[in-house]
Protein backbone atom coordinates (compact mmCIF):
# COMPACT_ATOMS: atom_id res chain seq x y z
CA UNK A 1 0.00 0.00 0.00
CA UNK A 2 1.35 3.69 -0.83
CA UNK A 3 1.26 6.56 1.29
CA UNK A 4 -1.31 8.21 -1.16
CA UNK A 5 -3.53 5.16 -0.71
CA UNK A 6 -2.55 4.64 3.41
CA UNK A 7 -3.82 8.24 3.61
CA UNK A 8 -6.74 8.42 1.89
CA UNK A 9 -8.15 5.12 4.06
CA UNK A 10 -7.19 6.95 6.66
CA UNK A 11 -9.98 10.21 6.11
CA UNK A 12 -12.64 7.41 4.48
CA UNK A 13 -15.44 7.39 7.14
CA UNK A 14 -18.58 4.95 6.99
CA UNK A 15 -21.82 5.68 7.87
CA UNK A 16 -25.15 3.23 8.03
CA UNK A 17 -27.91 4.49 6.92
CA UNK A 18 -31.62 2.87 7.79
CA UNK A 19 -33.49 3.97 4.42
CA UNK A 20 -32.64 4.69 1.03
CA UNK A 21 -34.85 7.43 1.25
CA UNK A 22 -32.26 9.29 3.61
CA UNK A 23 -29.47 8.65 0.62
CA UNK A 24 -29.32 11.61 -2.16
CA UNK A 25 -30.62 10.30 -5.14
CA UNK A 26 -28.26 12.08 -7.24
CA UNK A 27 -25.26 11.09 -4.96
CA UNK A 28 -26.76 7.36 -5.67
CA UNK A 29 -26.94 7.57 -9.33
CA UNK A 30 -23.42 8.98 -9.88
CA UNK A 31 -22.14 5.63 -8.67
CA UNK A 32 -24.34 2.96 -9.52
CA UNK A 33 -23.83 1.76 -13.05
CA UNK A 34 -26.62 3.15 -15.58
CA UNK A 35 -29.57 1.39 -17.14
CA UNK A 36 -29.59 -1.73 -14.11
CA UNK A 37 -32.94 -2.54 -12.92
CA UNK A 38 -32.43 -3.53 -9.67
CA UNK A 39 -29.60 -0.50 -8.41
CA UNK A 40 -31.73 1.61 -9.86
CA UNK A 41 -32.78 3.84 -6.68
CA UNK A 42 -36.37 3.77 -7.75
CA UNK A 43 -36.67 -0.45 -7.74
CA UNK A 44 -34.72 0.00 -3.58
CA UNK A 45 -37.06 3.03 -2.50
CA UNK A 46 -40.04 0.82 -4.06
CA UNK A 47 -39.07 -2.16 -2.35
CA UNK A 48 -38.83 0.08 1.42
CA UNK A 49 -42.24 2.40 1.06
CA UNK A 50 -44.35 -0.87 -0.02
CA UNK A 51 -43.05 -2.48 3.21
CA UNK A 52 -41.95 -5.82 1.08
CA UNK A 53 -38.47 -4.80 3.01
CA UNK A 54 -38.39 -3.61 6.92
CA UNK A 55 -37.23 -4.97 10.01
CA UNK A 56 -40.87 -6.33 10.20
CA UNK A 57 -40.21 -8.35 6.70
CA UNK A 58 -36.77 -9.26 8.42
CA UNK A 59 -35.11 -7.61 5.74
CA UNK A 60 -33.71 -3.94 7.90
CA UNK A 61 -32.28 -1.99 5.69
CA UNK A 62 -28.65 -0.95 6.33
CA UNK A 63 -26.90 0.98 3.89
CA UNK A 64 -23.44 1.09 3.64
CA UNK A 65 -21.90 5.06 2.83
CA UNK A 66 -18.69 5.91 2.08
CA UNK A 67 -17.15 9.15 3.11
CA UNK A 68 -14.03 11.10 1.93
CA UNK A 69 -14.59 14.42 3.76
CA UNK A 70 -17.86 15.61 2.90
CA UNK A 71 -18.20 13.62 -0.75
CA UNK A 72 -19.61 10.55 -1.10
CA UNK A 73 -17.47 7.95 -2.32
CA UNK A 74 -19.00 5.21 -1.92
CA UNK A 75 -22.36 2.85 -1.13
CA UNK A 76 -22.76 -0.76 -0.41
CA UNK A 77 -26.91 -1.28 -0.45
CA UNK A 78 -27.29 -3.61 2.50
CA UNK A 79 -29.87 -5.59 5.05
CA UNK A 80 -30.05 -6.49 8.46
CA UNK A 81 -31.40 -10.09 8.03
CA UNK A 82 -33.26 -12.28 11.15
CA UNK A 83 -33.40 -15.09 8.33
CA UNK A 84 -32.38 -16.43 5.06
CA UNK A 85 -35.19 -16.29 2.94
CA UNK A 86 -35.24 -14.39 -0.52
CA UNK A 87 -31.42 -14.71 -0.86
CA UNK A 88 -30.65 -17.56 -3.51
CA UNK A 89 -27.59 -18.37 -1.73
CA UNK A 90 -28.46 -21.10 0.81
CA UNK A 91 -27.02 -21.13 4.46
CA UNK A 92 -29.86 -23.14 6.30
CA UNK A 93 -26.74 -25.73 6.74
CA UNK A 94 -24.79 -23.09 8.71
CA UNK A 95 -27.37 -21.43 10.62
CA UNK A 96 -28.33 -24.86 11.50
CA UNK A 97 -24.60 -25.52 12.86
CA UNK A 98 -24.75 -22.48 15.18
CA UNK A 99 -27.66 -23.13 16.96
CA UNK A 100 -26.24 -26.97 17.52
CA UNK A 101 -23.70 -25.13 19.66
CA UNK A 102 -25.93 -22.57 21.18
CA UNK A 103 -24.73 -19.94 19.18
CA UNK A 104 -26.54 -17.21 17.31
CA UNK A 105 -26.76 -17.12 13.54
CA UNK A 106 -28.82 -14.03 12.83
CA UNK A 107 -28.68 -11.39 12.27
CA UNK A 108 -26.35 -11.13 9.53
CA UNK A 109 -25.66 -8.66 7.52
CA UNK A 110 -26.25 -9.28 4.02
CA UNK A 111 -25.57 -7.14 0.78
CA UNK A 112 -27.83 -8.17 -1.81
CA UNK A 113 -30.83 -7.14 -4.06
CA UNK A 114 -33.93 -8.11 -2.31
CA UNK A 115 -35.49 -11.25 -3.73
CA UNK A 116 -33.14 -10.76 -7.10
CA UNK A 117 -30.92 -13.40 -7.73
CA UNK A 118 -29.20 -11.49 -10.28
CA UNK A 119 -25.61 -10.71 -10.77
CA UNK A 120 -24.24 -6.60 -10.40
CA UNK A 121 -22.55 -4.79 -9.06
CA UNK A 122 -22.87 -4.85 -5.26
CA UNK A 123 -20.22 -2.14 -4.25
CA UNK A 124 -21.06 1.12 -6.26
CA UNK A 125 -17.42 3.00 -5.55
CA UNK A 126 -16.25 6.23 -7.33
CA UNK A 127 -13.35 5.55 -9.30
CA UNK A 128 -10.62 6.66 -6.81
CA UNK A 129 -12.36 4.68 -4.12
CA UNK A 130 -11.70 1.45 -6.49
CA UNK A 131 -8.56 2.40 -7.43
CA UNK A 132 -7.44 3.56 -3.43
CA UNK A 133 -9.00 0.42 -1.65
CA UNK A 134 -7.49 -3.27 -0.63
CA UNK A 135 -9.30 -6.17 -0.07
CA UNK A 136 -7.71 -6.04 3.47
CA UNK A 137 -9.61 -2.20 3.61
CA UNK A 138 -13.28 -3.61 2.52
CA UNK A 139 -12.87 -6.66 4.30
CA UNK A 140 -12.05 -4.28 7.80
CA UNK A 141 -15.68 -2.41 6.39
CA UNK A 142 -17.56 -4.55 5.84
CA UNK A 143 -16.28 -7.00 9.29
CA UNK A 144 -16.30 -3.24 11.52
CA UNK A 145 -19.96 -2.24 9.98
CA UNK A 146 -21.75 -5.88 10.78
CA UNK A 147 -20.43 -6.02 14.17
CA UNK A 148 -22.13 -2.54 15.13
CA UNK A 149 -24.71 -3.59 13.55
CA UNK A 150 -24.91 -6.63 15.81
CA UNK A 151 -24.67 -8.93 13.20
CA UNK A 152 -22.97 -12.17 13.46
CA UNK A 153 -21.60 -12.54 9.71
CA UNK A 154 -21.48 -10.82 6.28
CA UNK A 155 -22.40 -11.88 3.04
CA UNK A 156 -22.15 -10.30 -0.09
CA UNK A 157 -24.35 -12.24 -3.05
CA UNK A 158 -23.74 -12.22 -7.06
CA UNK A 159 -21.05 -9.83 -7.34
CA UNK A 160 -19.58 -8.77 -10.89
CA UNK A 161 -15.59 -10.04 -11.22
CA UNK A 162 -14.61 -5.81 -10.49
CA UNK A 163 -15.93 -6.57 -7.18
CA UNK A 164 -14.60 -9.75 -6.39
CA UNK A 165 -11.46 -8.46 -7.11
CA UNK A 166 -11.86 -6.62 -3.49
CA UNK A 167 -13.50 -9.17 -1.88
CA UNK A 168 -10.87 -11.89 -2.12
CA UNK A 169 -8.75 -12.08 1.29
CA UNK A 170 -7.32 -14.79 3.58
CA UNK A 171 -10.66 -14.53 6.44
CA UNK A 172 -13.36 -14.81 3.74
CA UNK A 173 -14.95 -17.45 2.37
CA UNK A 174 -15.96 -17.75 -1.55
CA UNK A 175 -19.19 -20.06 -2.77
CA UNK A 176 -20.06 -21.06 -6.08
CA UNK A 177 -23.81 -21.23 -7.49
CA UNK A 178 -25.15 -22.54 -10.97
CA UNK A 179 -27.70 -20.36 -12.97
CA UNK A 180 -28.56 -20.67 -16.27
CA UNK A 181 -28.74 -17.59 -18.53
CA UNK A 182 -29.21 -17.53 -22.55
CA UNK A 183 -27.00 -15.67 -24.55
CA UNK A 184 -27.53 -14.43 -27.98
CA UNK A 185 -25.24 -15.39 -30.48
CA UNK A 186 -26.13 -12.39 -32.98
CA UNK A 187 -29.29 -14.06 -34.33
CA UNK A 188 -31.87 -11.96 -36.26
CA UNK A 189 -34.63 -13.93 -35.63
CA UNK A 190 -36.28 -17.23 -33.54
CA UNK A 191 -35.73 -19.17 -36.59
CA UNK A 192 -32.30 -18.10 -36.56
CA UNK A 193 -31.55 -19.15 -33.10
CA UNK A 194 -33.65 -22.65 -33.66
CA UNK A 195 -31.29 -23.31 -36.73
CA UNK A 196 -28.72 -23.73 -34.42
CA UNK A 197 -30.37 -26.55 -32.75
CA UNK A 198 -30.32 -30.27 -33.49
CA UNK A 199 -32.78 -31.25 -35.21
CA UNK A 200 -34.05 -33.72 -32.46
CA UNK A 201 -33.99 -30.61 -30.18
CA UNK A 202 -35.67 -28.15 -32.54
CA UNK A 203 -38.43 -30.48 -32.90
CA UNK A 204 -39.47 -30.95 -29.51
CA UNK A 205 -38.98 -26.71 -28.88
CA UNK A 206 -41.58 -26.73 -32.10
CA UNK A 207 -43.60 -29.66 -30.70
CA UNK A 208 -43.89 -27.97 -26.74
CA UNK A 209 -45.03 -24.28 -28.90
CA UNK A 210 -47.85 -25.66 -31.09
CA UNK A 211 -49.04 -27.70 -27.88
CA UNK A 212 -49.24 -24.31 -26.50
CA UNK A 213 -51.19 -22.86 -29.69
CA UNK A 214 -53.20 -25.91 -30.21
CA UNK A 215 -54.99 -24.94 -27.09
CA UNK A 216 -56.09 -21.80 -28.03
CA UNK A 217 -53.66 -19.32 -26.21
CA UNK A 218 -52.62 -16.20 -27.68
CA UNK A 219 -50.61 -13.29 -26.38
CA UNK A 220 -50.20 -9.81 -25.57
CA UNK A 221 -46.89 -7.34 -24.42
CA UNK A 222 -47.66 -4.62 -22.56
CA UNK A 223 -44.86 -2.24 -21.90
CA UNK A 224 -44.65 0.05 -18.54
CA UNK A 225 -46.41 3.23 -20.22
CA UNK A 226 -49.14 0.86 -21.17
CA UNK A 227 -50.13 -0.76 -17.95
CA UNK A 228 -53.23 0.00 -15.88
CA UNK A 229 -53.89 -0.57 -13.24
CA UNK A 230 -56.05 -3.55 -13.51
CA UNK A 231 -54.00 -5.01 -15.75
CA UNK A 232 -50.90 -4.77 -12.81
CA UNK A 233 -53.66 -6.17 -10.60
CA UNK A 234 -54.25 -8.99 -12.78
CA UNK A 235 -50.60 -9.80 -12.89
CA UNK A 236 -50.36 -9.99 -9.12
CA UNK A 237 -53.21 -12.08 -8.90
CA UNK A 238 -51.63 -14.85 -11.46
CA UNK A 239 -48.04 -13.89 -9.55
CA UNK A 240 -49.78 -14.29 -6.23
CA UNK A 241 -51.11 -17.91 -6.97
CA UNK A 242 -47.59 -19.19 -7.45
CA UNK A 243 -46.88 -19.02 -3.82
CA UNK A 244 -50.28 -19.63 -2.41
CA UNK A 245 -50.27 -23.00 -4.39
CA UNK A 246 -46.78 -23.74 -2.53
CA UNK A 247 -48.90 -22.77 0.99
CA UNK A 248 -46.52 -19.38 1.13
CA UNK A 249 -47.37 -15.91 1.10
CA UNK A 250 -45.69 -13.60 -1.84
CA UNK A 251 -42.45 -11.52 -1.04
CA UNK A 252 -43.72 -8.64 -2.94
CA UNK A 253 -46.85 -7.17 -2.54
CA UNK A 254 -49.25 -5.04 -5.06
CA UNK A 255 -47.82 -1.97 -4.02
CA UNK A 256 -44.17 -2.75 -4.92
CA UNK A 257 -45.49 -3.40 -8.71
CA UNK A 258 -47.88 -0.28 -8.85
CA UNK A 259 -44.99 1.44 -7.71
CA UNK A 260 -42.21 0.98 -9.94
CA UNK A 261 -45.09 0.55 -13.22
CA UNK A 262 -44.89 4.60 -12.26
CA UNK A 263 -41.87 5.38 -11.18
CA UNK A 264 -39.19 3.11 -13.68
CA UNK A 265 -41.94 2.11 -16.59
CA UNK A 266 -39.41 2.02 -18.77
CA UNK A 267 -37.64 -1.08 -17.36
CA UNK A 268 -40.80 -2.57 -17.02
CA UNK A 269 -42.59 -5.35 -19.20
CA UNK A 270 -45.32 -7.80 -19.00
CA UNK A 271 -46.54 -10.48 -21.17
CA UNK A 272 -50.30 -11.87 -20.43
CA UNK A 273 -51.47 -14.88 -22.26
CA UNK A 274 -55.50 -15.33 -23.33
CA UNK A 275 -57.59 -18.13 -23.59
CA UNK A 276 -61.37 -17.82 -24.63
CA UNK A 277 -61.24 -13.76 -24.44
CA UNK A 278 -60.08 -13.92 -20.83
CA UNK A 279 -56.37 -13.79 -19.48
CA UNK A 280 -54.86 -17.13 -17.62
CA UNK A 281 -51.08 -16.13 -16.90
CA UNK A 282 -48.90 -13.74 -17.04
CA UNK A 283 -45.09 -13.13 -16.83
CA UNK A 284 -42.80 -10.27 -15.60
CA UNK A 285 -39.97 -9.08 -17.07
CA UNK A 286 -37.32 -6.34 -16.31
CA UNK A 287 -34.98 -4.34 -19.10
CA UNK A 288 -31.66 -3.71 -18.24
CA UNK A 289 -28.73 -2.03 -20.08
CA UNK A 290 -27.93 -5.48 -22.02
CA UNK A 291 -29.90 -8.01 -20.46
CA UNK A 292 -33.26 -8.91 -20.45
CA UNK A 293 -34.57 -10.56 -17.03
CA UNK A 294 -37.41 -12.76 -16.43
CA UNK A 295 -38.70 -11.91 -12.95
CA UNK A 296 -42.01 -13.26 -11.88
CA UNK A 297 -44.46 -15.92 -13.36
CA UNK A 298 -47.93 -17.02 -12.44
CA UNK A 299 -50.78 -18.95 -14.04
CA UNK A 300 -54.21 -20.47 -12.05
CA UNK A 301 -54.80 -23.27 -13.88
CA UNK A 302 -52.66 -26.02 -15.80
CA UNK A 303 -51.47 -25.67 -18.92
CA UNK A 304 -49.17 -27.90 -20.99
CA UNK A 305 -46.21 -26.07 -21.99
CA UNK A 306 -47.54 -22.78 -21.17
CA UNK A 307 -44.91 -21.91 -18.54
CA UNK A 308 -42.12 -23.36 -20.94
CA UNK A 309 -43.88 -20.78 -23.55
CA UNK A 310 -44.47 -17.46 -21.49
CA UNK A 311 -41.50 -17.46 -19.86
CA UNK A 312 -38.27 -19.01 -22.11
CA UNK A 313 -39.60 -19.00 -25.74
CA UNK A 314 -41.15 -15.31 -25.92
CA UNK A 315 -38.38 -14.00 -23.76
CA UNK A 316 -36.01 -14.98 -26.00
CA UNK A 317 -37.68 -13.63 -28.95
CA UNK A 318 -37.82 -10.54 -27.17
CA UNK A 319 -34.06 -10.69 -26.28
CA UNK A 320 -33.61 -11.15 -30.05
CA UNK A 321 -35.90 -8.38 -31.52
CA UNK A 322 -34.63 -5.84 -29.18
CA UNK A 323 -31.13 -7.04 -29.37
CA UNK A 324 -30.75 -7.91 -26.03
CA UNK A 325 -26.97 -9.39 -25.18
CA UNK A 326 -28.14 -11.75 -22.59
CA UNK A 327 -31.82 -13.41 -21.26
CA UNK A 328 -31.51 -14.34 -17.47
CA UNK A 329 -34.95 -16.28 -16.71
CA UNK A 330 -34.60 -16.86 -12.91
CA UNK A 331 -32.60 -18.83 -10.40
CA UNK A 332 -32.35 -22.67 -10.59
CA UNK A 333 -34.49 -24.74 -13.31
CA UNK A 334 -32.61 -27.13 -14.76
CA UNK A 335 -34.72 -27.36 -17.20
CA UNK A 336 -33.48 -24.17 -18.92
CA UNK A 337 -30.92 -26.40 -20.35
CA UNK A 338 -32.67 -28.17 -23.19
CA UNK A 339 -34.19 -24.67 -24.20
CA UNK A 340 -30.32 -23.52 -24.65
CA UNK A 341 -29.95 -21.68 -21.42
CA UNK A 342 -26.23 -22.17 -20.72
CA UNK A 343 -24.78 -22.93 -17.40
CA UNK A 344 -22.80 -20.14 -15.86
CA UNK A 345 -21.04 -19.65 -12.47
CA UNK A 346 -22.43 -17.42 -10.05
CA UNK A 347 -20.41 -15.91 -6.70
CA UNK A 348 -21.00 -15.00 -3.41
CA UNK A 349 -18.99 -14.01 -0.42
CA UNK A 350 -18.87 -14.35 2.96
CA UNK A 351 -17.21 -13.86 6.63
CA UNK A 352 -18.52 -15.01 10.11
CA UNK A 353 -17.45 -14.07 13.46
CA UNK A 354 -16.79 -17.30 14.73
CA UNK A 355 -13.19 -18.56 13.69
CA UNK A 356 -13.66 -22.03 15.07
CA UNK A 357 -16.21 -23.05 12.47
CA UNK A 358 -13.79 -21.28 9.79
CA UNK A 359 -11.82 -24.66 8.78
CA UNK A 360 -15.07 -26.87 8.33
CA UNK A 361 -16.27 -23.68 5.98
CA UNK A 362 -13.64 -23.44 4.24
CA UNK A 363 -13.84 -27.27 3.56
CA UNK A 364 -17.22 -26.98 2.81
CA UNK A 365 -16.76 -24.16 -0.20
CA UNK A 366 -14.12 -25.56 -1.26
CA UNK A 367 -16.00 -29.03 -1.89
CA UNK A 368 -19.02 -27.22 -3.45
CA UNK A 369 -16.91 -25.10 -6.02
CA UNK A 370 -15.49 -28.77 -6.93
CA UNK A 371 -18.78 -30.27 -7.24
CA UNK A 372 -20.28 -26.90 -8.85
CA UNK A 373 -17.51 -26.78 -11.72
CA UNK A 374 -18.38 -30.05 -12.36
CA UNK A 375 -21.93 -30.21 -12.82
CA UNK A 376 -21.63 -26.68 -14.71
CA UNK A 377 -19.19 -29.00 -17.35
CA UNK A 378 -21.19 -31.85 -17.32
CA UNK A 379 -24.80 -29.49 -17.98
CA UNK A 380 -23.09 -28.12 -21.22
CA UNK A 381 -23.50 -31.71 -22.77
CA UNK A 382 -27.31 -31.16 -22.49
CA UNK A 383 -27.03 -27.98 -24.44
CA UNK A 384 -29.37 -28.33 -27.59
CA UNK A 385 -27.10 -27.02 -29.89
CA UNK A 386 -25.62 -28.64 -32.94
CA UNK A 387 -21.50 -29.71 -32.59
CA UNK A 388 -21.91 -28.93 -28.99
CA UNK A 389 -20.72 -25.36 -30.04
CA UNK A 390 -23.51 -23.71 -27.63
Amino acid sequence: MNNVTAQYLDTLAVKPVGAISDIDESAWRSLAPAGEPFLDYRFLLALEQSGCVSAKTGWQPNHLLLLSGDRCVGIIPGYLKSHSRGEYVFDWAWADAWNRYGLEYYPKLLTAIPFSPCTGQRLLLSDEARQSLTPAALHAILQQSAIAAGAHSWHLLFPVDQDQALLDTADSLHRLGCQYHWFNHGYSSMDDFMARLTSRKRKNMRKERQQVEAQGIDFQWFEGPDLTSDLVQMFYTFYQATYLKRGQYPYLNLNFFQQIRDTMPEHLRILFARRNGQWIAAALFLTGHDTLYGRYWGCLDEYAHLHFETCYYRGIELAIDKGFRRFDAGAQGEHKLVRGFEPVLTHSWHWTDQPGFQPALENFCAEEAQEIRHYQIAAREALPYRNEDG
